[in-house]
């Protein structure tokens, strides 16, 4: 009796709390709440999730200022409605700020969200600093040419913007130190960037009913390294095309003309937006902002088929790459022809698709690359390569076949170098999808390097990112250590054994997820089954010497993922041991969907 007795006294004292408490933040202006009835909790916390953020809403909705195009009269901004919408795409950060208290269970489920009104303005933080990294993003990517990175990351920051209070007035400092309202600097950013492209035909290729247009995509009349648009063939708008170091190509029945043909610069990127959930969330309940200087019209007379007009070789600022005496040369005349006679028969076969024969031209291994590479994406070379022959420690590297790919659950057509690596004996040995050419020479140029380490660093991120487009499991599977260091989303503290040393991490930060190499590597081979395809784009790449461990570098990229199910962006972090040049080998690999509020992006100084 005495136990049961007790039992109902604290009962009633566990009610009388809540009820106290309840009664406390209902009735206290520190908190806003929210209330959900249904028959399970976790409805019910839906719906009290979604009455919180109403509350949320009418309580912010004074200092949101929605930046459409309708709303803007020359470089002034109007208030636009509806804030409702704009406050559901919290959701996912309100979760991770909000506390719940069940007041009662299932079936007839009640459950209340509250969060301190002091609180609110962390939900907006996060936001804030994924604006304010775009913009930069852009800014760095336009500098470098790569347009589309440029526009894709500027349209990006400002529809985010739209979402962010009081954004009319959020300010950014630009590269020379200025501070800049984002809200007009952007579309200004846009329209220059617009402002300077070039577009003109070079070329036009032939292939029964189909016709193929070569062009020339200039940017400050230098190559663009990235730019992505679509084209209106007199009936519709075609499919996105990607253009790469200045080239690209158009695609028409036979009879068509391209004269003033006019084009759309790509600046949305709607289909990529799914990388990040929040800016999918966003784009999807805020209107789009149409920028209308996006368009302009195809420069230039349509070549006949078969004429290939002399022109200058596109170069832009920091192409001419330096190499040494030591080891690694380009090779010319008498000294390239054994490997351009075998470059010549790969390049013919993929032309004709006629591959008989090619075992006397491969490796074993470079067969198999070649015929994977050739299977991807309905690969075709797109015009007459312009090859070139780096010779080091007796590998040659032979750049470049320009070709176009496409997929069938992808409506984007992008162009690839494709580069050949041959042994002594003039053999195909490796197959690889090229960096951009800025991309090569930043490594090239840095002659504090020895040639092998320079080669070899090329060629390994070069490797690394056509692994993944090719499925090439046990290729990635041996470049990484069985005690490799994998990890999504920050610093580590584990100590890392190279070369006998240990070596700690100097900084310390959160630790999110850390995966075994065969965890990483099972997970790999979930996501090669169940894709059509996966492309790797490298929009920045930075490598530096880590000056313990002898031969050991730091390799960071920030990287585009996209795959025929899945896709995401953020910066990845290599750390890779060159010290035996033939087998590199990953020690570390990090990943951040966005940089760190408090340490930024993983690199060496962390290690």
């Amino acid at each position: 009796m005495k136990r049961g007795a007790l039992t109902v006294i604290l009962c009633l004292i566990v009610a009388l709390v809540k009820g106290q408490s309840i009664e406390e933040i209902q009735n206290s202006k520190e908190y806003i709440w929210g209330t959900g009835n249904a028959t399970t909790v976790k409805k019910a916390d839906q719906e009290a999730l979604a009455a919180l953020i109403s509350q949320i809403s009418t309580n912010v909705s004074s200092k949101f200022e929605q930046l459409t195009e309708s709303g803007q009269q020359g470089e002034d901004i109007t208030l636009n409605e509806s804030f409702k919408s704009v406050i559901n795409t919290y959701s996912r950060a309100t979760l991770n700020n909000t506390r719940r208290i069940i007041i009662q269970n299932e079936p007839e489920a009640s459950v209340m969200r509250y969060i301190k009104v002091a609180e609110i303005e962390k939900i907006f933080e996060g936001r804030k600093l994924k604006i304010l990294d775009f913009a930069t993003e852009a800014e760095k990517a336009e500098k470098r040419a790569q347009v589309s990175d440029a526009l894709r990351y500027y349209y990006w920051s400002l529809i985010l913007l739209q979402s962010f209070p009081d954004g009319n007035y959020l300010t950014h400092k630009d590269e020379n130190g200025n501070e800049q309202v984002l809200s007009t600097w952007i579309h200004k950013q846009m329209n220059d960037i617009f402002a300077n492209l070039a577009v003109s035909m070079v070329s036009t290729n032939l292939d029964g009913d189909l016709k193929t247009i070569n062009i020339k995509v200039l940017y400050k009349g230098q190559p663009a390294r990235n730019y992505d648009y679509t084209y209106f063939d007199g009936r519709d708008w075609s499919n996105i095309f990607s253009a790469k170091d200045g080239r690209g190509i158009i695609e028409l029945p036979a009879i068509a003309s391209a004269k003033n043909m006019q084009l759309k610069t790509e600046y949305m990127f709607e289909g990529e937006a799914n990388i990040d959930n929040e800016l999918a969330e966003v784009m999807e309940n805020i209107d789009a902002i149409p920028m209308r200087n996006c368009n302009l019209k195809l420069e230039g007379e349509e070549p006949k088929p078969g004429e290939e007009p002399a022109e200058e070789v596109l170069t832009a600022q920091g192409d001419s790459a330096q190499t040494t005496e030591n080891g690694m040369h380009f090779l010319v005349g008498e000294q390239a022809s054994p490997y351009l006679e075998t470059v010549k028969k790969l390049e013919q076969a993929i032309r004709s698709r006629n591959f008989t024969g090619l075992e006397a031209l491969c490796t074993e291994s470079g067969l198999k690359m070649f015929n994977d590479l050739v299977k991807y994406g309905q690969a075709k070379i797109i015009r007459d390569p312009e090859y070139q022959f780096l010779e080091c420690n007796g590998d040659i590297t032979c750049r470049s076949i320009p070709m176009s790919f496409k997929f069938r659950t992808n409506s984007r057509t992008f162009v690839e170098d494709l580069v050949f690596i041959l042994n002594k004996e003039g053999k195909l040995d490796a197959v690889s999808f090229g960096l951009n050419k800025p991309a090569v020479d930043d490594i090239l140029n840095n002659t504090a390097w020895n040639d092998t380490v320079r080669n070899v660093l090329i060629n390994f991120l070069e490797s690394y990112k056509t692994a993944y487009a090719l499925k090439r499991y046990d290729y990635i599977n041996s470049i990484f250590s069985e005690d490799a260091l994998i990890i999504t989303g920050s610093v580590v503290k584990q100590r890392v054994n190279i070369e006998g040393q240990n070596i700690v991490p100097s900084k310390q930060a959160v630790r999110y997820t850390r995966q075994t190499k065969s965890e990483y590597m099972k997970r790999l081979q979930h996501i090669f089954r169940s894709s059509e395809f996966i492309n790797l784009r490298f929009a920045d790449n930075q490598v530096r010497k880590s000056g313990v461990g002898g031969e050991i570098y730091g390799i960071q990229i920030k990287q585009d993922y996209f795959s025929s199910s899945y896709g995401d962006t953020g910066y990845l972090f290599l750390m890779v041991d060159l010290n035996n040049p033939k087998e590199p080998i990953i020690h570390v690999r990090t990943w951040q969907p966005e940089k760190d509020p408090n340490f930024g992006v993983i690199d060496l100084s962390h290690f």
